[in-house]
């Protein structure tokens, strides 16, 4: 029986996507803050995001070989600015508000049409429900789920900014899992990777490892293999209601033998 939902957040409970012009309105951003700070990148705006854009990339490459994740006050002075002739104590001091812009200004967020019902119905059949996310922030998830008005549904919200671990690795997920005080063959979890929230799933045994494609699904599981497979896709984040209901009606039926 199912009796625990935990969910993935960008991608998943939110469309998220990023554009030439996300890039635009961030890289002003983000010079405009280090400014306020007397922080000079020095260069113009596009030698900036190339830079800056370079430090993400040594730090994604970092992070999904170890599964890990550094603060906020690590990730932009040793990675992000890592390039520039900056104080880097300075950058440290004021890096969750950078990391902050980066959540919401990169990435276009808006959360995805039916969630509310959706989470409402499974807070009324009884269900405990929480959330694991990736992030390089350690608030922009909670405030964002204020900002949807959807942060009360969520016995708990694990981050990886928080744990040191980043999904797919197995730590995070009995992180959750201890703090749900639930049982990984009890939970279904539903993300929009198979890299991250599929193949965690299936390494805990989660009973069921629920799909939902987003703009991100693609991009993150080109190398992955063949063999890790959802048990159920679902179009639509209400789907998600039926499928466990169909499960759990399933598993109350009784077995008769030949």
């Amino acid at each position: 029986m199912i009796n625990t939902v935990l969910f993935d957040m960008g991608g998943t409970l939110e469309d998220i996507w990023y554009n030439d012009q996300t890039v635009q309105t961030v890289t002003g951003t983000l010079l405009d803050m280090l400014r306020e700070h007397g922080l000079n990148a020095g260069c113009t705006e596009v030698a900036f995001w190339n830079r800056l854009n370079s430090g993400i990339l040594r730090y994604k490459k970092w992070s999904e070989v170890h599964e890990l994740e550094k603060k906020p006050e690590e990730i932009w002075p040793e990675f992000y600015l890592a390039d520039f002739d900056i104080d880097k104590h300075k950058v440290a001091e004021i890096a969750e508000k950078l990391a902050g812009i980066w959540e919401v200004t990169y990435y276009h967020r808006e959360l995805r049409p039916g969630v509310k019902h959706m989470l409402e119905t499974l807070r009324e059949r009884g269900y405990k429900l929480g959330v694991i996310s990736n992030t390089a922030s350690l608030y922009s998830v909670f405030d964002v789920l204020e900002g949807y008005g959807i942060r009360d549904y969520f016995s708990d919200v694990t981050l990886s900014s928080v744990t040191g671990y980043r999904k797919p690795h197995p730590s995070i997920f009995r992180i959750a899992l201890r703090q749900m005080q639930a049982r990984p063959e009890e939970c279904a979890y539903v993300g929009d990777t198979l890299s991250r929230d599929v193949i965690g799933a299936k390494r805990l045994h989660f009973g069921a490892a629920i799909q939902i494609h987003s703009f991100l699904s693609a991009q993150k599981d080109a190398a992955v293999a063949d063999v890790w497979q959802p048990d159920h896709v679902v179009e639509n984040i209400g789907d998600v209601v039926d499928y466990l209901d169909g499960l759990n009606h399933n598993a109350q039926r009784p077995h008769t033998g030949v």
